[in-house]
């Protein structure tokens, strides 16, 4: 992002600048001396962190600024406020019910005609339940914002992985 005098301009727009000179759309391909020379100052914008876990927003200068949302919920009936551990819990639930959907027609199977449901499909479906309670214990344990930040599922550069929050078991043959 880049700023004149305060206002936002766009790359790839035209612009005007105070003395009333419309600059082109290519503006963004001059040297950084022309740049410069223009008014042009650019902003880094800060990465947003993960909304899951905070509220925020980004001021001009790019910077933002960050609140932790509440690990535990809040209030109660009707004015109940899922806190962050709740919502993640529901999210492992909701992704553990579609994955066991993918094969559910073999356990429909074996109670319409009592065909074994094939033991690939059995330790499967057993390993993602087992892992929905390794996720949903893993997040009631959390200490605090961070902890749970550490548990999403990444990969290094090397492709080496970290996390435990859906990193799902697959289907072997």
């Amino acid at each position: 992002m880049w700023k004149h005098n305060g206002r936002t301009i766009r790359e790839f727009k035209s612009w005007v600048d105070d003395s009333g000179i419309t600059h082109p759309k290519n503006w963004h391909i001059w040297s950084v001396d022309e740049k410069a020379a223009a008014g042009l100052t650019e902003v880094v914008e800060e990465t947003p962190p993960d909304s899951r876990l905070y509220t925020w927003s980004m001021g001009s200068d790019g910077k933002i600024s960050k609140t932790a949302r509440a690990l535990a919920d809040t209030g109660s009936g009707d004015n109940l406020v899922l806190g962050v551990k709740s919502n993640l819990k529901k999210e492992v639930k909701k992704q553990q019910g579609a994955l066991l959907a993918q094969t559910d027609w073999a356990v429909v199977r074996k109670a319409d005609k009592s065909t074994a449901i094939p033991s690939n499909i059995q330790t499967w479906r057993d390993a993602i339940r087992s892992k929905a309670t390794d996720m949903e214990t893993a997040i009631t344990n959390a200490a605090d914002t961070d902890a749970i930040a550490a548990m999403f599922l990444t990969f290094d550069i090397d492709g080496n992985k970290s996390g435990i929050l859906y990193d799902w078991p697959e289907l072997g043959d």
